[in-house]
């Protein structure tokens, strides 16, 4: 269970560090105008400074996990677990700030959160055994 809960962490890592391309580097793109429906060039571009910031928090979410698969495989169980829980629990925390503040984003919470909270689940259940 530890290994698979690696695994599903490290995949949400990947689509944060996805996420983190689509919001700072390519936002204006036609890819992540239709991501996240910003319609067009100038209107993506009045958002830019946000989704910018934005883009970053996602990326050090997914280093934070990166760290903690490193960690933990390097023996340091406790901090490489803790960057892990800290990281995926985040990024599963945001997923439910999302669906709840905007239930018409369900479909993006649940792209952006289920990963991580089964990463979580098995984590916590491997460590427990």
């Amino acid at each position: 269970m530890i290994i698979a809960g690696l695994i599903l962490a490290g995949l949400a890592a990947l689509v944060h560090v996805f996420i983190f391309y689509l919001e700072s580097i390519a936002w204006t793109g036609e890819q992540a105008r239709r991501v996240f429906g910003t319609g067009t060039v100038e209107q993506a571009e009045a958002l830019k400074d946000l989704a910018f910031n934005q883009g970053f928090y996602n990326l050090f979410l997914a280093i934070a996990v990166a760290l903690g698969i490193g960690l933990y495989g390097a023996g340091q169980v406790a901090v490489g677990a803790t960057l892990v829980f800290t990281g995926a629990g985040s990024m599963a925390a945001a997923a439910l700030v999302l669906v709840l503040s905007s239930p018409d984003k369900a479909s993006a919470a649940l792209k952006q959160g289920l990963i991580p909270a089964l990463g979580i689940i098995a984590l916590a259940i491997g460590l427990s055994l």
